[in-house]
């Protein structure tokens, strides 16, 4: 079970606290660590499990490397205090990439989302033009490429869930810029050989944001919880983190693809009534629940690397506390109630 979590500081510590299972990748897969993209929600906890696993394994000459604009200074400042050196660089500038230190581990995380219909073309500029420069600079080392379950189709809510062989056909603009963006490290994979794992996430869950941070945020303020879309998966984005760290060892020639969340199908009426109860609040709801869902089946992660370390209740209950006690909110809400796939 969880401890309650205070603050910040205390989050960070436990989305950053490796596993068994990621102290013994770390310690197999050999050379130092790149994350590309790491000023964003997941990047500075990543990296960081990654400097302690290998602190822990007593590997620390191996070093972690964190690349992004870091607009915020004191971003830079938090990890470099935690031993992970930082580099600022604009991934859309092919010379800033080229000047990138060549390493043998990579983790691509960057991308947009958000502000896809205000500004299409930036999104499809980071979502593909910025994976051709790197896996052409990158070319000769293991890459894990962050994506998402957003790739694949709306299923139907209450069938299996897409898998890793279902077609990518999706909704909107922006899932579609997904689409292009493996499609494009594929294409240099399959060009250079390049060892490289798909891993498609969904939803990770911080209690500063994520699916569980909007429902509970909503129910606590009176606000309408919108379940058009009816149901939802989600991961602790410290299993999350250490499940990528872990999938370094499964990177393959040609590349493959792993769905990463819970097996647990969350409802989202189901969800608001337990932070309901919790909170002593009455949920109120909007929308009509569709027959069409994201859904995913995450098996295959499952067999790899067996179940997560914090359970569905664990994550409401922290959830609740955090937000019951004020506890920070990053204002960035998932939008996952969106069915075009537009955000």
């Amino acid at each position: 079970m969880m401890n309650v979590i205070s603050n910040v500081d205390e989050l960070d510590e436990v989305l950053s606290r490796p596993t068994d299972g990621a102290r013994e990748a770390m310690r197999r897969v050999q050379g130092d660590v790149i994350l590309l993209g790491a000023g964003g929600k997941m990047g500075p906890t990543l990296a960081r499990m990654a400097r302690r696993a290998l602190d822990e394994t007593g590997q620390t000459q191996r070093r972690v490397l964190a690349v992004s604009r870091f607009s915020s200074r004191k971003a830079a400042e938090d990890l470099q205090r935690h031993g992970v050196e930082t580099i600022s660089a604009d991934l859309l500038n092919p010379a800033e990439v080229a000047a990138l230190p060549l390493v043998p581990n990579v983790f691509f995380m960057a991308g947009q989302k958000f502000g896809t219909q205000d500004a299409p073309e930036l999104t499809w500029a980071m979502n593909t033009l910025v994976p051709a420069h790197v896996a052409e600079h990158y070319k000769a080392s293991r890459m894990v490429v962050f994506s998402t379950g957003c790739v694949y189709p709306l299923m139907p809510a209450d069938g299996r869930g897409a898998t890793e062989d279902d077609p990518l056909t999706p909704p909107g603009e922006y899932a579609n810029s997904c689409v292009g963006r493996e499609r494009l490290f594929g294409h240099f994979a399959k060009k250079h050989g390049t060892a490289l794992l798909y891993f498609r996430l969904c939803y990770a869950i911080d209690l500063r944001y994520g699916v569980l941070h909007d429902v509970a945020r909503k129910v606590l303020h009176d606000e309408p919880v919108d379940v058009t879309m009816g149901v939802a998966h989600v991961i602790w984005q410290g299993d999350a983190n250490a499940r990528a760290l872990q999938s370094l060892e499964l990177a393959s020639s040609p590349p493959r693809a792993l769905n990463v969340t819970g097996l647990e199908r969350v409802r989202i009426r189901e969800l608001a009534a337990k932070f309901g109860k919790i909170m002593g609040r009455e949920p109120i709801f909007t929308g009509a629940e569709s027959p069409m869902a994201w859904i995913w089946d995450a098996s295959r992660s499952y067999e790899a690397f067996g179940a997560p370390t914090v359970s569905l209740e664990e994550m409401i209950q922290a959830t609740s506390d955090w937000l019951m006690r004020g506890g920070e909110t990053l204002n960035k809400p998932t939008h996952f109630e969106v069915t075009s796939g537009n955000f």
